[in-house]
């Protein structure tokens, strides 16, 4: 009977316990900050486990309570009679803390039917010492104007090399953690040299870097880098994310369009450092200042990359509806990092913005002269009404940035204003459900409000409200869109979502910080990127150790190095770069490399342009990753297994993914088996040693000098597969048959081939695509 009791006691402590794991995120207790934050530490928790059913849509509320503004949630209850929800001082007292702790199914919250699960133990307790300070509310954090606070106290000031290194450094100190030592000056380059151009350095770079024992050594390549034009293309790729830019329409047919020369622009207006505020203003209401030029005009494009249906039989006013849909998300999630598509149904459930806000918003937009439907694919066009036409003296003259290859006139889709066109709210977000009295255009009044005293109720005042300097959004999302760029996760990690759901910046102070820098100097971004790689925050070594791992797995306070995986983009610029088959050309059309046969066969209505695929020919096939055609229905396969964006919506943030297929195309690609071959002939031609040439490969791709244990190996395998082919148990014939760049006859092939297979070997190294 005792042994029993035993047993039937280990039982239930089990059970117990496991519950309590259930409940209380594993038993852990975290210690409670001295002072409770709503904004930190408490509307998180309101936000997942309250809002849904008590926070700003109206139509989900229940029992007519609101938890997200303090006055509603002050309030005596309407149902439960002489009750609070919130009695500041007094958690006792309060309904929100008495039933955040009840066990009571049937009046416990969250309830068990809305499937939110349980507070943990830690959440609890700050709910309680929240409200035994006096429970006082906050606006967002996002939605309070950034701040330029002192630096912060730290130990490690001489390892500071710049204000960023205080505020990480004080971030780090109470963890115990100390910053790593500052990378060697190979892997520093290459990772400078991926950021500032998406291109690797060459050995001239490596060496004349090397060399240089001067102080300023680093700055000074940090000038040269930032001052070439491959900078502009590699600032242009993420903003061409956001923007959505593609070569086709998308839908059924998906035929080709012509928006490459917006690209072009935005290449160029990062080279020459147009401030960040004039870079919105431009593509929002470029073709609504006064005196427009050509080039404002082009610049509006930016909203008119989204895709357009040439289906028969569609409902024009549908359509339109839905292309005003698509620049209403992309301006708002793109440049702000709210989520108001969420209310273009209903009220947003979590954030302060309602339909009306959304719709109000939309107005902006309404009046173009854009239309929902021009005819079906037989008399498509390359630019849809609206359109800019650019002859060939015009760009010659005005806009040479634009690398026009024929001599025939260019259209591309812009914005222009039509008549002021009534919006209304449309109930459910249906097309034709229009409801209540026309709406006045205006802004989100949650970020800021839109003063009609100071901003036109136009794309000209929506520019204003943006770039306004009392404005909390702008400045802070592209800092942390630039810092997610270099460090491979923004200081605010949801880089789309700085609304309540999205998560808390890692470095609040920083962020602020640096997005009142970046205003107070003009919008400059050159200056901007220049601020963050001279941190010593950027150069640090990736090193780690147990306890870095133990306390910092993810490196959300930085007390290492960053190590990421190039974009697409770069992977393919890696490896024409590095075997001298980069064609340097800036803009111009987008072109069709090597790509499998029978995608876009596969995968057409047989009508339009775009039907087959014709793979280019020549220099052509050589180009910068970010000028491959991007079809909408079928993006090129290469780049979207590296996690490229399809380009269908507005996108601020790839996805990272590890698949066997990306290492399939690494060793099998045709690009890069050209690119071992066309590397390996021009090593072939070389007076040096198997050894030597294994040694300048190694250097040339991955941006160091290999170690002896490395060289050793590579060696090996190069003359394991020399044995291979002179042995005739591997085709030296059919290996180096591979491309359509010119081959060059060798006295002897096995000694080529062996040495392309191991260039092959050197290019499948994960450090070749990997920053470090």
């Amino acid at each position: 009977m005792k042994k029993t009791f035993i047993v039937l006691s280990l039982f239930v402590a089990i059970v117990i316990g496991f519950i309590s794991c259930l409940n209380f995120e594993g038993g852990i207790k975290s210690e409670l900050p001295d002072l409770v934050s709503y904004n930190f530490h408490i509307r998180p928790i309101l936000s997942d486990k309250c809002f849904s059913c008590h926070g700003p849509d109206a139509n989900k509320r229940a029992a007519n309570l609101r938890l997200d503004i303090a006055d509603y949630a002050f309030a005596p209850l309407t149902e439960t009679k002489g009750a609070f929800a919130i009695v500041a001082g007094k958690p006792e007292k309060s309904e929100l803390y008495k039933r955040i702790i009840s066990k009571d199914t049937a009046y416990m919250m969250p309830s068990p039917e809305s499937h939110l699960g349980a507070l943990s133990e830690n959440e609890i307790a700050l709910i309680k010492k929240w409200i035994q300070q006096g429970a006082k509310y906050e606006k967002h954090w996002a939605f309070i104007p950034p701040q330029k606070k002192e630096l912060p106290k730290i130990k490690a000031s001489d390892w500071a090399k710049n204000e960023i290194d205080f505020f990480i450094a004080a971030a780090l100190e109470p963890m115990g953690l100390k910053p790593n030592e500052e990378a060697d000056k190979e892997r520093l380059l290459k990772r400078l040299s991926l950021d500032i151009t998406g291109l690797p350095p060459s050995i001239t770079l490596m060496d004349q870097f090397l060399n240089d024992q001067s102080d300023k050594a680093y700055e000074k390549m940090v000038d040269a880098l930032i001052s070439t034009p491959q900078y502009g293309e590699k600032m242009a790729v993420p903003w061409l994310d956001i923007a959505r830019y593609a070569d086709s329409y998308g839908y059924q047919d998906d035929n080709i369009r012509t928006q490459w020369p917006w690209r072009d622009w935005v290449i160029h207006a990062f080279n020459k450092n147009l401030s960040y505020d004039q870079f919105i203003t431009w593509q929002v209401a470029g073709d609504m200042l006064p005196k427009a030029t050509k080039e404002q005009i082009l610049a509006t494009g930016f909203f008119r990359n989204h895709k357009y249906t040439e289906e028969g039989g569609v409902i024009p006013e549908e359509y339109r509806m839905e292309y005003l849909f698509d620049k209403t998300k992309t301006f708002t999630k793109g440049i702000q990092a709210i989520t108001l598509e969420c209310a273009q149904c209903h009220d947003h459930k979590y954030d302060p913005f309602s339909q009306k806000d959304y719709y109000s918003f939309l107005a902006f937009f309404n009046n173009t002269k854009e239309k929902g439907y021009e005819g079906d694919v037989s008399i498509s066009k390359p630019a849809k009404y609206p359109i800019l036409k650019l002859k060939d003296g015009e760009i010659k003259q005005f806009l040479s940035f634009i690398n026009k290859k024929d001599t025939g006139e260019i259209t591309i889709s812009v914005m222009a204003e039509d008549t002021l066109r009534k919006t209304y709210l449309l109930n459910r977000g249906v097309y034709d459900q229009p409801t209540g009295t026309p709406l006045v255009a205006s802004a989100v009044p949650a970020v800021m409000k839109f003063d009609d005293k100071k901003f036109e109720r136009n794309r000209i005042g929506l520019a204003k409200w943006t770039t306004d300097k009392n404005n909390p959004l702008t400045a802070r999302v592209f800092v942390n869109l630039l810092w997610q760029e270099i460090f491979g996760k923004g200081i605010v990690k949801t880089s789309g979502d700085f609304g309540m759901q999205g998560e808390l910046p890692s470095h609040p102070e920083l962020l602020d910080w640096l997005a009142v820098d970046f205003m107070e100097n003009g919008w400059n971004i050159k200056k901007l990127v220049k601020k963050i790689v001279l941190s010593a925050t950027y150069r640090q070594s990736v090193k780690t150790t147990a306890e870095k791992q133990k306390l910092d797995p993810d490196n959300i306070y930085l007390s290492r190095g960053p190590r990421t995986r190039v974009s697409a983009e770069s992977i393919r610029d890696i490896v024409l770069s590095t075997s001298g088959l980069l064609v340097k050309t800036i803009g111009g059309p987008s072109v069709k490399p090597y790509q499998p046969k029978g995608l876009w066969e596969g995968a057409t209505s047989g009508r339009g342009a775009l039907s087959t695929y014709q793979q280019d020919k020549g220099m052509d096939l050589y180009r910068r990753g970010m000028y491959t055609f991007i079809k909408l229905t079928l993006p090129p396969p290469s780049m979207t297994l590296f996690d490229a964006s399809n380009r269908d919506q507005c996108e601020v943030k790839r996805t990272k993914t590890n698949t066997p297929l990306q290492a399939l195309i690494m060793m099998n690609d045709p690009l890069v088996l050209e690119a071992s071959r066309v590397l390996a002939q021009q090593l072939i031609a070389e007076n040096s040693s198997s050894v030597e040439k294994c040694r300048k490969a190694f250097r040339t791709i991955i941006c160091r000098k290999p170690t002896a244990k490395e060289l050793e190996i590579l060696s090996s395998f190069y003359n394991d597969q020399l044995a291979g082919f002179k042995q005739g148990k591997l085709d030296a014939s059919a290996t180096i048959k591979v491309g359509e760049y010119p081959q060059k006859i060798t006295k002897d092939k096995n000694d080529f081939a062996a040495l392309m297979k191991t260039i092959n070997a050197i290019y499948n190294m994960e450090e070749c695509i990997t920053k470090s």
